[in-house]
This record gives C-alpha cells, structure tokens and sequence, in this order.
C-alpha cells in the first residue's frame, strides 16, 4: 500500500499514513458520537491518529480507539456547550436528528446547510 508523510501541529511530528483514506464521512457531514451525547460537523479529516501522545495517553484503555482508523475534527455541541472535538471514525455515526449545529465557527467555514449537510465556503477550497 502506498504511504505519505503528513505533518500534524497537534502531535509536533510527521504523520505516515496511507495515501488513500477509508474515511465514512467528509468534511461538511453532520455527525453523532456512539457513547457520548453530542454532535458536530466535519470540518478536517487525519487518514490516521494525528495527535499528541498525551491525549491519546489520556483516553481510558477499555475506550481508546485504535490509531490506524480515520480521525474527525468536528465542530462540536452538546446541551450544555460548544467545543471542537476530534473522534475516531469507530465512535461516530451518521446524525439523524438532521438538523443544523449550533456553533460560532460554522460560518467561518461553511456556507450553506442543506439536505442534512453543510458546503465548505467557496474561498476556503482548492
């Protein structure tokens, strides 16, 4: 299989990972964590785990997902808050509620939401 280096700020180090991804959702995609009552909106995809050491370190083993799975960056809220999160494609899962999120971020990113997904801003794609 052919690999690629990637740098990631957020492990301080390059990244080897596949050179094509397995990922389920794309950036714009509506989602809902499996074991923890909140959702969000794709906003980056890591092909494989592209953190830092301590924060993977800091997941519960009978919780921590495996490393060689695709990795969201999500615009996050739940009832109480609005946060970014990042999430193992093994602890997500499509949303169904459907409905937009309620982050101060999401226009910065995105234009428009439609259909149960959001579309990147013009002037932020290739």
């Amino acid at each position: 299989m052919d690999r690629a280096l990637f740098y990631s700020p957020q492990a301080g180090r390059k990244i080897d990972a596949p050179l094509n991804s397995s990922s389920q959702f794309g950036i714009g995609d509506v989602v809902r964590h499996r074991l923890f009552d909140f959702r969000g909106v794709v906003f980056d995809i890591d092909p494989v785990f592209a953190n830092s050491e301590e924060w993977y370190q800091s997941i519960p083993d009978d919780m921590r997902p495996r490393r060689d799975q695709p990795f969201y960056h999500l615009l996050a809220e739940n009832e109480d808050s609005s946060y970014v999160a990042y999430v193992s494609q093994e602890n997500l899962e499509g949303d169904k509620e459907g409905g937009p999120i309620d982050h101060p971020s999401v226009e910065e990113i995105f234009e428009d939401f439609d259909a149960g997904r959001y579309r990147l801003r013009r002037d932020l794609t290739h």
